[in-house]
């Protein structure tokens, strides 16, 4: 066994040697831990048995804002610096809007890189997200849903009261929250989809042909609506096709555009609302706040959509909450389309770009008490933050630039009108009584608590 490790291990170092190029024409790439013959850094990252998010905050305390690693065959680039990520996404956004060429997981699960998010840089990425935009995600269409989210709130307001009911006041928040918002985005994209990607394909497949046959015959379904987002991509034509011309997706991708509408809008918003209810639970006065601010804009009556419009302070809380729980820790990741430099560094083509979003949200350079939760920061106006990162980058909880989460729009007007309709509706404190909310994570497809939120609900008079 020993001699076998010993032979690997001189052959692929042999191989290393071989195949690296000569000095001169290695690019100067930014600093980074030294990795293996072949496999780079993917041995230490093992080794260090930490989560890989915390793998990456120690190697930003030795190599600083821009450092270099080695997966394997894959070069990556760890970017945490506010100031360069806003001259990659921003200055130099067309040069890092590309995806990672090869992904084989993800090419599984978005037919071959065809969705808004996968999809490399280019004419199908305009199209898929040009159609997307204009047909879902605009300010005026997403107004035009204000009525399913009406019904929406109803819902999950009465599946809260039944739950405390039922458990002496005692309620699950992730659950009921991502069960609103799935109804939500359902009702809107008015195709149901599993996680599961073989039955994704022979279930909503069958949905899609008939919403086909609904469109054709309108009395063949009685239950189905006006218009959905299903109906933009029967007859949308995708530009940049290999063979040149246009031509409509397949059924399988017309699956991929309906799961990412669902399962993109889902889970983080749910997310970021089961944190937002944490900080609200362990911090009564800032829910006190809230729940005053409420009274002296809607009174008696139930809050709407325009009122969270003038509630400076919710939106206070809310952009709190995504500075200091951003949904992920690291954006979707970027691929550069050409050789370029950042920070005076060499990045070749092709080269997988991170950008790490905790270090920018939490940096004390940027922030006063960071890792403190203190909406008081933006109401009082000492400190801002450009969420779409323009006019400069200081939390990024939805990217920045031209790969910018196209439903950013949509998603905030979910959590303000939730927070709102939830701490409206119900006096919010921690179970068990008395105890403190455990604030650990862990990482799932978004950052979520480690142990889910449940809560004591008390209907308010």
């Amino acid at each position: 066994m020993a001699s076998f490790s010993l032979i690997a291990f001189f052959l692929s170092g042999l191989i290393f040697f071989l195949t690296r190029k000569p000095i001169r024409n290695r690019p100067n790439l930014p600093p980074g831990p030294p990795g293996w013959p072949l496999v780079g850094n993917l041995f230490q990252v093992a080794l260090s048995k930490k989560p890989f998010f915390e793998y990456i905050e120690d190697q930003r305390r030795i190599y600083g804002p821009i450092f270099t690693l080695k997966m394997g065959p894959t070069r990556m680039v760890v970017v945490s610096d506010s100031n360069l990520v806003h001259e990659a996404l921003i200055k130099k956004g067309v040069v890092f809007a590309d995806r990672p060429r090869e992904n084989p997981t993800r090419i599984i699960f978005s037919s071959n890189k065809f969705s808004v998010n996968a999809a490399v840089y280019g004419p199908i990425w305009r199209s898929l997200r040009r159609n997307m935009v204009e047909n879902m995600l605009s300010s005026g269409k997403v107004k035009e849903f204000r009525d399913v989210r009406e019904k929406a709130m109803e819902k999950f307001v009465k599946r809260l009261r039944h739950e405390a009911e039922d458990n002496n006041g005692v309620v699950s928040v992730l659950k009921n929250v991502r069960f609103a918002v799935f109804w939500i985005m359902l009702t809107i994209e008015r195709n149901r989809a599993t996680l599961v990607r073989k039955k994704q394909v022979e279930f909503v497949v069958e949905l899609i042909n008939r919403r086909r046959r609904a469109l054709e015959n309108p009395a063949s379904d009685g239950d189905a609506t006006p218009f959905s987002y299903l109906d933009t991509l029967f007859d949308f034509r995708i530009d940049g096709r290999s063979g040149g011309g246009n031509s409509s997706a397949t059924e399988e991708e017309l699956v991929t555009l309906c799961s990412e509408f669902l399962n993109g809008g889902t889970d983080t918003t749910a997310t970021v609302i089961e944190w937002g209810m944490a900080e609200l639970i362990a911090n009564e006065e800032i829910q006190r706040k809230i729940v005053e601010e409420i009274k002296e804009t809607v009174g008696e009556r139930k809050v709407e959509e325009e009122d969270v419009e003038k509630m400076v302070y919710l939106q206070s809380v809310v952009k709190e909450v995504l500075r200091k729980h951003p949904p992920t820790f690291f954006a979707l990741t970027h691929s550069v389309t050409e050789a370029t430099k950042l920070a005076g560094y060499d990045i070749p083509k092709d080269t997988n770009v991170e950008f790490f979003l905790p270090a920018i949200g939490r940096d004390p350079k940027l922030w006063k008490n960071p890792d403190k939760f203190e909406p008081e920061r933006f109401y009082s106006g000492m400190e801002e933050a450009d969420i779409t990162g323009v006019s400069g980058v200081r939390m990024m909880p939805f990217g920045v630039g031209r790969r910018i989460c196209p439903g950013l729009g949509m998603a905030t007007v979910h959590i303000h009108l939730m927070l709102a309709r939830m701490l409206q509706e119900f006096e919010w404190t921690a179970y068990p009584p008395s105890s403190s909310v455990d604030f650990s994570w862990k990482m799932e497809f978004t950052v979520v608590m480690k142990h889910p939120l449940t809560a004591v609900v008390e209907p308010r008079v």
